[in-house]
């Protein structure tokens, strides 16, 4: 804390950490602290943050650079200008910007976000796709069905047959999931081709043909010449979605084959190429867009030409606009979707701020705090006789002088001095130094 702060005032001070990734700035006073933790990481460099901010504390990277491998953080702050408004962490629409606080606050509104969500509806199984498919491991699946081994402990030497109907098949993985017998093999997704499995293989060292994955099968997509023994278990099981992680992407979406997720994003809009600057792309050697796009949707065709774009899957913030060097593409806001923004002072800002994303026109508060002073007319020089310096009243002067500074070293005349007391105190300091002068 500063030397400035003084009982019962409110005093300000700011500090910062750096911790791998994580850049902590403070905001301490004398009553709360405020934190704002940004994780380099995890921001894509979209620049949206740096046209919110009201007092002009943040500034983007050299993206280009930072896409193509150059590891430095994608927006750097200016923590003597930052207020601490959090603006930047309630509309990182990648979770980049994180606002905390300690302390005592009074009641105050609750300033906009995203209205945004993911959400899985009455059609869910659930099942391992929406899990499997997500590129930023946002999505949880725990099944609370009972297992196979439960029900039906493998027995050996059972003779039997099982056989996968690979055009039934979608590849949900609840077999998986129910019996060890099976095996889901992965490959690489690719925004073209988003399903996560190639192959649903059966061990069948491993299956005693008990007919129950028949039974399980949502698909009817498994058929098994055996004994049954018991009865398959409903389907039940429990999805979550981390917001933290979650892009709003939707390439969960797109791979579910029971319509059951529900997507509402940030932005519409639409992002499109630029084609007199497509040939210009050379997407084998930089690739920062593919670096940067949280929704993972740029892609190279099969005969390697040009880049190409899946663009269902954006989420409009804008982040490969700023890494390309070329300008091959163009993203454009056509709507918000935000909470309310409450009556308050700040109000008009906050509306600023939220259109701004679409417009991409910023009107900044003033916070100049300068006054408009009239100039004085132009005088003409005039020449300044000095007075005649008397040397003995100067010697007598400087001498008495040197007789009162002993005083100041009273640590009560010094307070008195420093409030400008009046009255008795200052008639009595008066007569301390005509009796230090007469000594």
């Amino acid at each position: 804390m500063t030397e400035e702060c003084r009982e019962g005032s409110l005093c300000v001070d700011k500090d910062m950490d750096i911790d791998g990734s994580h850049f902590t700035y403070r905001q301490i006073s004398n009553q709360s602290i405020k934190f704002l933790d940004y994780n380099y990481k995890r921001c894509v460099g979209c620049g949206i943050c740096v046209g919110l901010c009201p007092a002009k504390a943040l500034e983007l990277g050299p993206m280009q650079e930072i896409s193509t491998g150059l590891d430095a953080p994608p927006v750097m702050m200016d923590l003597e200008k930052c207020t601490f408004c959090s603006m930047c962490a309630n509309f990182c629409p990648v979770h980049a910007f994180k606002m905390t606080e300690e302390g005592d606050f009074p009641e105050k509104d609750e300033f906009p976000v995203y209205d945004s969500y993911v959400t899985m509806n009455e059609k869910c199984l659930p099942c391992a796709l929406c899990k499997a498919a997500c590129p930023e491991d946002a999505i949880e699946v725990e099944f609370t069905f009972r297992k196979k081994e439960e029900i039906a402990p493998f027995k050996e030497d059972v003779e039997g047959e099982i056989e996968i109907d690979t055009d039934k098949c979608n590849f949900c993985g609840l077999c998986a999931e129910f019996c060890d017998a099976f095996l889901l093999v992965e490959k690489e997704a690719t925004p073209t081709d988003p399903i996560p499995f190639d192959l649903l293989l059966v061990d069948e060292d491993k299956c005693d043909y008990c007919v129950l994955c028949q039974d399980l099968c949502p698909e009817d997509a498994i058929k098994v010449k055996g004994e049954k023994r018991g009865e398959a278990p409903e389907i039940e099981g429990i999805v979550t979605v981390d917001d933290e992680k979650c892009t709003r992407c939707t390439w969960c979406q797109v791979v579910c084959p029971y319509d059951a997720v529900d997507i509402k994003k940030q932005f519409e809009g639409e992002l499109t190429l630029i084609d007199v600057n497509v040939d210009k792309c050379d997407p084998q050697g930089c690739h920062g867009c593919f670096n940067v796009c949280p929704s993972h949707l740029w892609y190279v065709p099969e005969d390697g030409t040009k880049i190409a774009i899946k663009a269902d899957y954006c989420t409009y913030c804008g982040a490969c606009v700023n890494a390309c060097p070329k300008d091959v593409m163009k993203v454009t806001r056509t709507k918000v979707h935000h909470t309310d923004i409450p009556d308050s002072p700040w109000a008009s800002q906050w509306r600023d701020a939220v259109d701004s994303m679409v417009t991409e026109k910023r009107n900044y508060p003033d916070v100049s705090r300068t006054l408009e002073v009239e100039k004085e007319a132009h005088k003409e020089h005039v020449e300044v006789e000095f007075p005649q310096i008397d040397g003995s009243l100067l010697r007598l002067a400087k001498e008495r002088i040197e007789k009162t500074k002993p005083l100041l070293d009273n640590i009560k005349i010094r307070k008195m001095l420093e409030n400008d007391l009046s009255g008795t105190m200052k008639e009595e300091f008066h007569k301390r130094i005509q009796k230090q002068s007469e000594q």
